[in-house]
């Protein structure tokens, strides 16, 4: 179906109107004029006797209420007379004046009637137009307030199919039978199915629940309606409510059709639930779109999906079935979804013959399909930047390292002292990460500041991975602590920097879940005693304790515990393997940048295979002295639990 279009343009008909009335208030006026208006100059009335009498006027008409005539030189006069003057006729007669009386004039009966209801013309025509304003669909009229602000998506404004949709497969196919459902009712309904009247697309930021909405419309062949949540609210009570009942009555003028409300948690939060005095405004809208959606009138043929990443704030009685028949998680993509979703961005993009999607696919570990997208982007701009005709996996790999670890700094200056710092900093990581068993392997470690690190040690897992394990965790708290080590080793208890600020915070992060939410201390049991307050699927939000002041201080006790059992771990491994810290510090200030294969290269043969500038390749590392510490660097693990 198509979108209506307005006769017209709106502009054009408001500027004839208002042109309109302006050129009736000058027609009013020039008639007001043309009837005062009698010629020549005004004069008193004695002036007048006078100039009779001196001979100077020609001819006059004479009035009951205005004389007016002209003197011998031409020019016209008017004067107004004094009322029952019986004398001036026999002056004008003695002094040789012509003269001639005036009919007194009719009143123009029209023109007063006209003039007398300008003013209630005018407020009629001005009532009339801020009505036709109100009348005006989607909320754009001077005061359309509550009408809703829904747009229907036509195939102009780029239409996108489920063969744009990859990665999420499962979710894909959940939807897929919806359009299957409108484009054939009688499959299902032969057998007692009904259409689902909703269906919530839940997922984090960046997964693809508005580009699956997307899909949808482009698939369907129905009309589609979309709007924001944030949409129905408005400063005044009553409003959002009102929209709601102007857009299902848009919906069932063309049904049948979908209804997206994305980001749907901004009108659809719990009634009643916070602090202070409840929203009246959002909970109206809230009641509204839950009687519309399944109340006593029942509204056939028209289905609604709405998208959240905060599924835990709406409202129970909107997610019963019978208005969220179905939700679908949209979740973040395997290995072999980011491989399609890669294939499906690549298709705008000139390849060159070395890029392997199923190698950046890999090395690419918790991506979003958002995060995909950007990194296709970020390697296209690099190609671009180095004049290049296609985009070769090199400039995928830099994409990667910049959109993971953030852009080089390369103009930042630094000292020799603070890049030796940085270098055994982190090597510590390193070294502890290569010994740790169940460590994830090593991606890359750089001596480059990248965003706001002067260096980072980034390390991917061999495949995805959906729980983690103790010794996974405490190998994680080791390699954390490892930096902070390293340079108490090499420089000494009081040459301690603040580098490691950023490593302390994320293990004390996952310390205290590893306590309080998975039940990994001996001591305390597995118990939960902190729960995570309002955010999106796990992520933000804040921490509530529920546990005694004993209880409080034993996780205190437990959390330093395993950080110090951590920190002693990274100890005994540096101090076993200090000839291969010392190694692995001097290779990167010699080379800055090595990748996981290189740095296990040089632990089991003592050399790298990169050529070197002036000897070639194959060149030993040198061992060189100690530094002194740098100030503000920040670790990269890559393979925190979820909620650390």
């Amino acid at each position: 179906m198509n979108e209506e279009q307005p006769n017209g343009n709106p502009w054009l008909k408001s500027l004839l109107v208002w042109g309109g009335i302006f050129m009736a208030l000058l027609l009013v006026v020039s008639m007001f004029g043309a009837r005062g208006e009698t010629g020549g100059t005004t004069i008193p009335y004695s002036d007048f006797r006078a100039k009779v009498v001196e001979g100077s006027v020609s001819e006059v008409q004479v009035g009951t209420e205005r004389i007016s005539g002209r003197y011998k030189s031409g020019e016209a006069f008017n004067t107004v007379p004094i009322p029952n003057d019986t004398t001036l006729p026999q002056l004008l007669q003695d002094n040789g004046v012509r003269y001639q009386g005036k009919a007194q004039e009719e009143p123009n009966v029209l023109l007063y009637i006209l003039v007398q209801a300008l003013p209630f013309m005018l407020i009629l025509g001005v009532a009339f137009f801020a009505l036709r304003q109100v009348q005006k669909g989607g909320g754009s009229g001077a005061m359309g307030f509550g009408k809703s602000k829904a747009k229907m998506l036509t195939e102009r404004q780029g239409r996108v199919t489920f063969n744009d949709v990859a990665g999420i497969d499962e979710a894909r196919e959940e939807l897929e039978e919806i359009v299957e459902f409108l484009r054939d009712p009688q499959r299902f309904s032969k057998l007692g199915g009904q259409i689902p009247k909703g269906a919530l697309l839940v997922g984090s930021p960046g997964t693809g629940k508005t580009l699956l909405a997307r899909a949808i419309a482009g698939e369907a062949g129905v009309p589609f309606f979309t709007i924001s949540g944030s949409d129905f609210v408005e400063m005044f009570v009553g409003v959002g409510a009102s929209r709601v009942r102007d857009m299902f009555e848009q919906a069932k003028k063309n049904a049948p059709c979908i209804v997206f409300i994305d980001e749907i948690d901004a009108v659809g939060r719990h009634r009643g639930h916070g602090l202070g005095n409840s929203n009246d405004e959002r909970e109206q809208t809230l009641n509204q779109l839950l009687v519309e959606m399944d109340g006593f009138e029942a509204n056939e043929g028209i289905i609604i999906i709405a998208a959240t990443n905060r599924p835990d704030v709406l409202d129970p009685a909107l997610l019963r079935p019978g208005r969220f028949d179905r939700q679908v998680v949209v979740p973040i993509p395997d290995i072999e979804g980011r491989e399609k979703i890669l294939s499906v961005h690549m298709k705008k993009v000139p390849l060159a013959p070395d890029v392997n999607p199923r190698t950046i696919a890999r090395g690419t570990p918790g991506f979003s399909g958002a995060d995909l997208a950007n990194l296709v982007n970020e390697a296209a701009l690099l190609a671009a930047r180095r004049n290049k005709r296609l985009v070769a996996m090199q400039e995928f790999e830099d994409a990667k390292d910049k959109v993971m670890m953030g852009a080089e700094r390369r103009s930042m200056v630094m000292t020799e002292d603070e890049k030796k710092m940085t270098a055994y900093h982190e090597a510590g990581h390193a070294i502890v990460s290569v010994h740790e068993d169940a460590s994830d392997p090593i991606h890359k470690a750089t001596i480059i500041p990248r965003g706001r690190a002067l260096g980072m040690v980034m390390r991917l897992p061999e495949r995805d991975s959906y729980s983690y394990h103790r010794d996974k965790m405490h190998a994680n708290l080791s390699v954390a602590m490892g930096g902070r080590v390293a340079e108490e080793i090499i420089f000494g208890h009081d040459k301690v920097s603040s580098g490691a600020s950023s490593d302390i915070q994320y293990a004390t992060s996952l310390a205290r879940n590893m306590v309080t939410k998975w039940g990994m201390s001996d001591k305390l049991g597995p118990l939960q005693y902190e729960e995570q307050q309002e955010g999106y699927l796990g992520m933000g939000g804040s921490a509530r304790l529920f546990a005694s002041d004993e209880t409080n201080k034993l996780i205190d006790t437990e959390i330093r515990e395993l950080v110090d059992g951590a920190h002693a771990r990274a100890r005994d491994i540096l101090n076993a393997n200090e000839q291969q810290l010392h190694l692995l510090a001097q290779a990167l200030l010699e080379y800055e940048t090595l990748t996981g294969d290189e740095i296990t290269q040089l632990m089991k043969d003592g050399k790298i295979d990169r050529p070197d500038r002036s000897s070639g390749p194959s060149q030993p590392v040198p061992v060189r002295g100690s530094a002194i510490p740098k100030a503000g660097r920040r670790y990269s693990g890559g393979t925190a639990p979820q909620g650390a």
